[in-house]
């Protein structure tokens, strides 16, 4: 990770993806910022310094899955992000989608895409707030025989999700925070 692609990273997020206003969010709590991550994981910048910082963030952390990938939707262009750029820095990992649902139909599955059970994975969140989405993948993870590894998130607001899940045993790394964009 540069000092320059994190900069970076803070800038897109603050260009196209912090509002400010009345919100309520997915924790049911009430907000004056809003953070959609999308219009920043889903651009093509974003999905570059997402992918670089995530890959660089996850060596740090000695963490060496098969795999990334999260909840769909917030999830899912981080862990392709990640996904994409291990190519530049082997091992390379493949992704997974985490449905919130297991479909009726095909292959019943709740986890799809490139997962394995028995290997370990890094679960992957656009924001962590009360770290609700990130409980929920773990859990499917580990229902279809995964061994989660840690969480990686994009952003942290700060409210207590890190937190909520080190106490699940579950060691989480965040490229940014809510401090660091300037809005604690």
């Amino acid at each position: 990770m540069t000092v320059d692609e994190h900069a970076a990273l803070l800038q897109l997020l603050h260009d196209r993806s912090i509002r400010h206003g009345d919100f309520t969010l997915a924790s049911g709590a009430h907000s004056t910022y809003y953070i959609d991550a999308r219009p920043t994981t889903m651009s093509a910048e974003g999905l570059y310094l997402i992918g670089r910082l995530g890959v660089a963030a996850l060596r740090a952390r000695g963490w060496a899955p098969t795999s990334v990938g999260g909840l769909t939707m917030g999830a899912d262009p981080v862990a392709y992000a990640v996904a994409l750029a291990s190519r530049e820095a082997p091992p390379v990992l493949d992704a997974f989608s985490v449905r919130k649902e297991a479909k009726g139909h095909g292959t019943k599955r709740r986890v799809e895409g490139n997962f394995r059970a028995g290997a370990g994975v890094v679960v992957v969140e656009d924001v962590i707030t009360s770290g609700g989405s990130a409980i929920q993948a773990i859990a499917a993870v580990q229902e279809a025989g995964g061994k989660v590894l840690g969480v990686l998130a994009v952003v942290d607001r700060e409210q207590g999700g890190s937190a909520a899940l080190a106490k699940r045993g579950h060691a989480v790394a965040v490229l940014t925070t809510a401090t660091e964009l300037g809005l604690l």
